[in-house]
């Protein structure tokens, strides 16, 4: 795959109302993961990592920390005089972002400029490490026009309009169903696709002729029978981020050491903004276990089962468990935290005692003083 010949688009807006307390400053794609990442570090690097140097990333609102994580692309190596990374912002109604025929509508003088033949589009709600190489060899071996990748497995409870494949035994799409009432296992698309470029702009275009806006119902149930689709299934470790309970459970899987050679390969890296910090300082009395912690932290009291970012700091007399705890959040001494999301730059003060589910973690607002 040459990456002059494959452009990339990411939605970085899209599902945000699923997890409307941690996107309400800030767009899915911002949403930290990890310890120190973005949702969008992921799609980003798998398009880079395979060789993609075009990346066109729509955004719709509150984008500011997106951009600001972004910038020029020069973690992934975006930023060119040629190609490169390309912000795409708001030009239209924000609620029609949610619409992706209107956006590709809105965004069509980009894909018209552009010369590349093939485009991949992600969303920033799947966490995987996928290598598009592999994609675009069966793309071409199949002859197929749009390669859909899907994972078999349960559907997540509260994905927005599912869309669930049938294959033939050479893994021809022979049947679509779009926001079906199905249990058990099943193939569901994972909202990445394969397309030619010209294609793209084709069905969009026949979509605004015929003023039927739906990508899933008109373009692909639409059009399974008329074009050669394919699917492509992803195996590895692949998240849906629908929940706050899906994020909070995504980031405390990373402890699993599988999960972490999975989805952090050594050939295939996961790139984000570098913040260089001191190392993590743990005090006199301090415990650690099973955690993950960023650089940059101060911890005085006890940490299990938890994920820190980075400039955390953990006063003494302080235990927290099963938590997931943003940037420079300030936890003061004798506090007692259990299941509990705190998001960026929150101060929680001395003596207080926060505790949610594991199906119902509690969640602490950004800039929030408790």
């Amino acid at each position: 795959m040459r990456g002059n010949n494959v452009m990339g688009i990411i939605f970085s807006n899209l599902h945000e109302n699923l997890i409307s307390q941690i996107t309400e400053l800030r767009t899915m794609g911002a949403v930290p993961f990890g310890g120190r990442y973005r949702l969008i570090d992921f799609p980003l690097s798998n398009m880079v990592n395979s060789g993609i140097n075009k990346v066109g990333v729509i955004t719709k609102s509150n984008y500011q920390s997106l951009t600001d994580h972004l910038g020029a692309g020069k973690a992934w190596d975006l930023s060119r005089q040629r190609n490169g990374l390309f912000i795409l912002p708001p030009f239209m109604d924000p609620a029609d972002y949610a619409n992706r025929v209107k956006t590709f509508n809105a965004i069509m003088p980009f894909l018209k400029n552009a010369s590349e033949e093939y485009v991949v589009i992600s969303d920033c709600d799947v966490i995987c490490n996928i290598d598009f190489q592999d994609v675009f060899e069966k793309h071409l071996e199949t002859g197929a026009d749009i390669t859909l990748v899907y994972k078999r497995d349960q559907l997540p409870a509260k994905i927005q309009n599912p869309t669930v494949f049938s294959f033939d035994n050479k893994g021809k799409v022979i049947d679509v169903l779009v926001d079906p009432a199905i249990t058990g296992s099943c193939s569901f698309y994972m909202n990445i696709m394969l397309i030619k470029r010209e294609l793209l702009m084709d069905l969009v275009n026949k979509c605004i002729g015929k003023n039927t806006m739906s990508f899933k119902r008109d373009i692909i149930q639409g059009e399974y029978k008329n074009l050669n689709m394919y699917g492509y299934e992803f195996k590895g470790f692949s998240p849906v981020i629908t929940t706050v309970a899906d994020y909070f459970n995504a980031n405390m899987s990373l402890k699993n050491p599988d999960v972490r050679a999975d989805l952090f390969k050594a050939d295939r890296p996961i790139y984000t903004k570098v913040r260089d910090d001191q190392p993590t300082k743990y005090g006199l009395g301090s415990k650690v276990s099973n955690s993950l912690i960023g650089n940059g932290c101060n911890i005085e009291g006890e940490v299990d089962n938890c994920v820190l970012f980075k400039g955390v700091h953990i006063g003494k007399g302080t235990k927290v468990s099963n938590c997931v705890i943003m940037q420079d959040t300030k936890i003061g001494a004798n506090c007692n935290l259990s299941y509990v999301i705190v998001d960026k730059d929150v101060v929680i003060r001395d003596g207080k005692t926060l505790a949610g589910q594991p199906s119902y973690p509690v969640y602490i607002r950004k800039l929030s003083i408790v």
